[in-house]
């Protein structure tokens, strides 16, 4: 049985609903020259339309895996992955990426120009319909003054905001970023995970977030998955506030008992039960 935590009030809000993403029973695995490796095993959970749904976990549990899989660049060993209840098989503009590297923009280009380059290349728009909807979404991450900048010119952090724009300006159905601010020093981190939480607030976008740092994951999730150390497993699903909340049941702050499920709990088996 996967574990639940009963903190905060936003899974509730949407329980009634149909999920936007269902990854049911998906195991992942990859060729090396040597080994067949075994990424993630038996994966099971559900993203609510305007969830910021976080995977957490130690490195290697194939939380980075599951989110190319579903961004449609990797086909699941096992079980499948459904958005609005349609396979996905391939990727498309409905799911759009963030990366951890700087360097994902085309350094030729303006910010204007990459921004409104992902929708000119998918056919979304053209022409100045497509420059004026880049701008929409530059302003909305404080960067219009630096519309026409090469991305050399910028730090690591905007370079990320523009990376963030450009993706939004697609208005995926979900948004998928893995680990898009762990380059970054502290300070600009947490500048950045700030600046999510306002854009979310302006529009509610669903956001599927990799990261492997537990204060993070509860900064920024309204739920949270737990996987287990190589290959990944289900360890729990907790629910989130914002804050790192004291569990009067426990004694324990959010954080603390997620590094405690996360490093001293193993994992249930597939009988459905904790072991001690």
């Amino acid at each position: 049985m996967l574990m639940h935590d009963d903190l905060g009030l936003a899974h509730k809000c949407t329980a009634a609903t149909t999920p936007l993403l269902e990854v049911k029973g998906v195991t992942l695995q990859y060729k090396t020259k040597e080994h067949l490796v075994t990424a993630t095993y038996r994966v099971n959970f559900e993203v609510m339309k305007s969830d910021r749904y976080i995977l957490l976990g130690p490195s290697g549990c194939g939380k980075s895996t599951l989110l190319k899989a579903v961004g449609g660049f990797l086909s699941p060993t096992e079980g499948n992955i459904r958005l609005n209840g349609v396979d996905v098989t391939a990727p498309g503009p409905d799911r759009m990426m963030v990366f951890q590297e700087f360097d994902q923009l085309l350094p030729w280009k303006t910010v204007k120009e990459n921004v409104a380059f992902t929708l000119i290349k998918s056919g979304t728009l053209r022409g100045k319909a497509a420059e004026d909807k880049a701008m929409q979404y530059i302003e909305k991450v404080n960067l219009a003054k630096f519309a026409n900048t090469y991305p050399h010119m910028l730090s690591g952090g905007m370079k990320q905001r523009v990376a963030i724009a450009r993706a939004m300006a697609m208005e995926p159905q979900i948004l998928l970023m893995d680990e898009p601010f762990a380059a970054l020093d502290a300070l600009t981190r947490r500048k950045m995970q700030d600046e999510l939480l306002r854009l979310w607030d302006d529009t509610h976008f669903t956001v599927l977030f990799v990261t492997h740092s537990i204060l993070e994951a509860v900064a920024l999730g309204n739920r949270i998955l737990l996987l287990s150390p190589h290959p990944g497993q289900v360890k729990a699903e907790l629910n989130s506030t914002g804050e790192d909340d004291l569990d009067e049941a426990s004694g324990l702050r959010l954080s603390d008992r997620i590094n405690r499920l996360l490093f001293a709990q193993p994992v249930e088996d597939q009988g459905g039960t904790f072991h001690e």
